[in-house]
């Protein structure tokens, strides 16, 4: 049988998500190939898929990447019936990297000059403050914490006291976004650039359950 050796474009690499843009992206946001409402920013600690260890992990850096489409990670740019890029002659880098009969390539910018959120404003853009102020506010890190304290603590005020706490810092995420969306005027795509995806979204666990009722974050502890 004859070892592949050109993409057969079957769009399997494009269904399973949009790239992470590096530096070497920077010139199509400055050329307006692509643009803020296209990205969605994967902040420290939330979980994703790695592709090469067939797993979910939690980003140890914060990763910029393209949309998806609906609620699905297919890349907004993958059009379905000709199987193809709608800009594939200026697409990323690890989009001209990437052969899935050969990953040698793209395994060795991965995890390496990524671009953040604070690569691709400007200095001077009005929502800095409101990003650091989220950050702070309604980290991973934090989140994580809470959860590992739930796994290890056994009295009932304990656990109650703790499932608070992640409610608050739930809620103050949703918060903080509203203030933000209402202040600047940002569509649902700009918000999931500037601030990643909500914490109610994100977050899963074994021992919890997580709903939204109205605009309250509601979170129950699973039966064991």
């Amino acid at each position: 049988m004859q070892k592949q050796r050109q993409c057969k474009r079957c769009g399997t690499c494009c269904k399973k998500g949009g790239p992470i843009l590096h530096i070497e992206d920077l010139a199509l946001l400055q050329e307006g190939v692509l643009s803020l409402h296209q990205l969605v920013t994967v902040r420290i600690g939330e979980q994703v898929f790695n592709p090469f260890e067939n797993k979910v992990i939690e980003a140890k850096e914060e990763l910029i990447k393209i949309a998806g489409k609906g609620g699905s990670w297919e890349c907004i740019f993958y059009d379905a019936p000709s199987s193809s890029c709608t800009i594939h002659s200026r697409s990323p880098i690890e989009c001209r990297l990437l052969k899935c009969w050969d990953i040698d390539d793209i395994k060795k910018i991965t995890g390496k000059g990524c671009l953040d959120r604070f690569a691709i404003l400007p200095g001077n853009d009005p929502l800095l403050g409101s990003i650091e102020t989220h950050e702070k506010k309604c980290s991973f890190t934090k989140i994580h914490s809470l959860l590992q304290k739930l796994s290890t603590i056994r009295a009932e005020t304990d656990q109650t006291e703790t499932m608070q706490e992640l409610t608050k810092i739930m809620q103050d995420d949703l918060l903080l976004r509203d203030e933000a969306v209402a202040r600047f005027r940002l569509s649902l795509q700009q918000e999931l650039f500037y601030f990643g995806r909500p914490l109610f979204q994100a977050v899963r666990h074994p021992l919890i359950s997580i709903t939204l009722q109205g605009s309250n974050v509601l979170i129950q502890m699973n039966n064991p």
